[in-house]
């Protein structure tokens, strides 16, 4: 950590003069580079401590500062005559060791990201190609300094430098020798690059998942130092170690990443928008010269080089400036999606909402927009019907691990977005989060509100229907039934009449008959009133009703208790016949299915008087976990929702089941819609 500080303030020390006669750029940044390279090292040591790329990076990271510190102190020492001590030494380190650096591109490659090198000949090939790449340094070491000098096709030494030990290992071979070997390692230091790059692409198409990231995070890296490198060559000369620097410490970083958190970000996503931006701005640096050239010469040579250049720049930034921008907005566009223009995506969704009808069409319209604007390959939406059924409809294949986000309306969750997994929520910005949630929320709101209106027009064709049903059972009993009765009943006392002249014993037995049928109808008519409204609810009010047909279904062992909350009157009518039927249906359920000891039915109205919910509780067997809905449990939902409420049936904590429904007891009150959970599987 210490080497990029001591390197600079070296640096500061030497003049820029001297530091030009010596052809030495300033160490500190190189210093920079070596820090960065051992810091990603230790960073992927703690995570696998034996990880031999960590070792590798942090033991060439520590060398690389090594070996900038030698830099800045032999531009230091040269400047006094005769040179301070360690001159010698440091150039050694400095000009023949490091050399020795050259190896940490063919290793890096060969050992990502799994720290072993691959197997069979690519093993072979491997460790051939490192040999290769060993050659250079180590003949830099051997060598004379003239010769590699001259071999460097660089100039002599420079005169402070002259005066100096040069020589790291000195083997006594002719100079014919020694330039030959030199010219020929330096022609096999790139070609030993071939087999890591052919690595890496073999890994690369070989490996997937995890695996497979890591990997586009070395290309990603790459990818950048093309980029930078490429880009700080069209600046002066000293700025290629700026370049150097830069590269270096995002590789590093790119390293770590790869090895340690492939998935931190969403590396696709990095590695096309860099693509596509180091291809954008380099067709903008283009034509911006071709542009600002054209328009140079376009204005001629009667004004000079200063008023030229700035006509030439306003007229860029008035003509060319507008589609420059619209080109990056269509870049960006590309790589990002839409969500890049959040209003575009709101916009252009609810216009397509409006122009479909459709509550499933409406679905497909908002799982293809979310895939449009974010990029995905797959989108799919989830919605739980009022009725308790589940509509989804899917945009793209559906991958193999998906991630589902909740969708709410009002505060209630009504469904689920499905993503790919690699477009977890925590890959999104927190502008895609708002976006994402305005999307769903939207579309949420025009999806349920098409359903309801499609179940309220399914409702109302089931109304008249139920009450054309019950007209034709009403007529049915009463021309089947009561009809012929009356008329027996009505033979009867006629003939009782004509009887009693004669005997009035046969006339009495003739009315006692006729008694007993009346009797038989009074029942029959009961049992057609009962079937319309509960004569119980006006005689003893809901709760008292409740409390009797709880005591009529009631089975040995079994405890009902019926609690009310609540001011209770004033309930409309068919609030109070609704309550009615879902608490018997519950309870009967209880007594033919929980084998429960103690069931407990609570009716509490809230304190605005919006809402009368119905709980009905049991201590029984509970719910199967493959348990489906019941005819009765389907009633029971549809008496809840023909009143605009909702209901659920859960398990009630670790044994019985929890029946619960919302009935709206005021036109005005909004009631949320809760999916029904593990259902019971049964004939009710």
């Amino acid at each position: 950590m210490t080497a990029a500080p001591v390197a600079a303030l070296i640096d500061l020390q030497v003049p820029q003069a001297h530091r030009a006669v010596l052809e030495l750029q300033p160490g500190g940044l190189d210093a920079i580079a070596g820090v960065a390279l051992a810091v990603a090292g230790m960073v992927v040591l703690r995570r696998y401590p034996r990880h031999p790329l960590g070792r590798l990076m942090s033991g060439f990271g520590a060398w690389w500062a090594l070996d900038s510190v030698a830099s800045s102190w032999v531009a230091y020492a040269t400047m006094h005559d005769p040179a301070l001590p360690g001159a010698s030494a440091a150039f050694i380190v400095f000009q023949r060791l490091g050399a020795g650096l050259a190896l940490l591109l063919p290793l890096a490659l060969l050992l990502f990201p799994d720290g072993k090198l691959p197997t069979g000949w690519w093993r072979v090939a491997s460790l051939l190609s490192l040999a290769l790449t060993s050659l250079l340094p180590l003949a830099l070491v051997a060598a004379p300094s003239a010769i590699a000098q001259a071999t460097a096709g660089s100039t002599p030494l420079p005169a402070p430098l002259r005066g100096l030990n040069l020589e790291a290992l000195y083997l006594p071979l002719p100079d014919a020798v020694w330039t030959g070997v030199l010219r020929v390692a330096q022609l096999c230091l790139p070609l030993s690059l071939v087999t890591p790059f052919a690595v890496v692409v073999r890994r690369y198409r070989t490996v997937a998942g995890i695996d497979r990231a890591r990997m586009r995070w070395l290309v990603w890296a790459a990818l950048v130092d093309l980029l930078v490198m490429l880009t700080f060559r069209l600046l002066p000369l000293w700025f290629g170690t700026v370049g150097l620097t830069v590269a270096v410490v995002l590789t590093s970083g790119s390293v770590a990443i790869g090895i340690v958190r492939p998935d931190l970000v969403d590396v696709d996503r990095l590695l096309g928008g860099t693509l596509v931006y180091g291809l954008l701005l380099t067709l903008t640096f283009v034509l911006d010269l071709l542009v600002l050239g054209g328009v140079g010469q376009l204005l001629g040579p009667r004004l000079n080089d200063g008023v030229r250049l700035v006509i030439a720049v306003f007229a860029v930034a008035i003509l060319y400036a507008q589609l420059r921008h619209r080109l990056w907005r269509l870049v960006r566009r590309w790589v990002v999606g839409d969500r890049d223009d959040p209003y575009h995506v709101m916009s252009g969704l609810a216009e397509r909402l409006e122009r479909t009808d459709d509550s499933e069409a409406q679905l497909v319209t908002l799982a293809r927009t979310v895939a449009r604007a974010f990029r995905a390959p797959y989108v799919g939406v989830e919605i739980t019907q009022v009725s308790g059924e589940v509509l989804l409809v899917e945009d793209g294949e559906r991958p193999a691990e998906t991630q589902a986000l909740p969708i709410t309306y009002r505060g209630e969750r009504i469904g689920r977005l499905l993503l790919p997994r690699q477009a977890a929520r925590r890959r999104l910005t927190s502008g895609d989060e708002r976006l994402l949630a305005d999307l769903i929320r939207q579309a949420a709101a025009a999806a349920r509100a098409v359903r309801l209106a499609e179940e309220l027009q399914h409702s109302r064709e089931g109304m008249v229907s139920a009450v054309e049903d019950e007209r034709r059972r009403l007529r049915r009993e009463l021309h089947d039934g009561l009809g012929p009765a009356l008329a027996a009943v009505a033979s009867r006392i006629d003939t009782a009449r004509i009887t009693a002249r004669r005997s009035n014993e046969d006339a009495d037995r003739i009315l006692h008959m006729a008694r007993q049928e009346l009797t038989g109808m009074l029942a029959e008519v009961r049992r057609l009133v009962h079937g319309l409204r509960p004569p119980a609810l006006d005689d003893v009010g809901l709760v008292g009703a409740i409390r009797q047909q709880a005591e009529r279904l009631r089975a040995p062992g079994l405890t009902v208790r019926v609690e009310e909350r609540g001011d209770l009157t004033g309930l409309p009518a068919a609030v109070e016949v609704a309550a009615y039927r879902i608490a018997s249906e519950a309870v009967t359920n209880v007594v033919r299915h929980a084998q429960a000891g103690e069931c407990v039915v609570s009716l509490t109205r809230d304190v605005g008087g919006g809402y009368l919910d119905v709980v009905i509780v049991d201590d029984g067997a509970g719910l199967a976990t493959t348990a489906v809905a019941g005819v009765g449990l389907v009633s029971l939902r549809e008496r809840a929702a023909e009143l605009g409420g909702s209901s659920s049936v859960t398990s009630a904590g670790p044994a019985g089941t929890r029946v619960w429904a919302r009935l709206p007891v005021a036109s005005s009150g909004k009631v949320p819609v809760l999916v029904a959970e593990g259902e019971v599987a049964d004939d009710r």
